[in-house]
């Protein structure tokens, strides 16, 4: 198990907001390339590779089907479940 915690920890902290959360699954979504992006101070995530790591949200995203709401849920959820570097 690794020792970083996933980013679910600080937001349980408050140190990241949904407001934050929100806003990077959103920018994913509207531009789904490879990169660093800036979640909250002090805290970047290639948001790419966090939404590859993860096989329920690829599957989601590849749906033509699925409400954008669901997209957006799963994109969260794989930034929650990041562990940031």
């Amino acid at each position: 198990m690794p020792d970083t915690p996933t980013l679910g920890e600080p937001y349980k902290l408050t140190h990241v907001t949904d407001e934050q959360i929100d806003a990077a699954a959103r920018e994913y979504l509207d531009d789904p390339t490879l990169g660093m992006r800036l979640i909250a101070e002090g805290i970047a995530l290639d948001l790419a590779a966090v939404v590859l790591a993860h096989p329920y949200v690829r599957e989601v995203l590849a749906r033509e089907s699925a409400p954008e709401a669901q997209r957006r849920m799963a994109v969260r959820t794989a930034i929650l479940l990041a562990r940031p570097v």
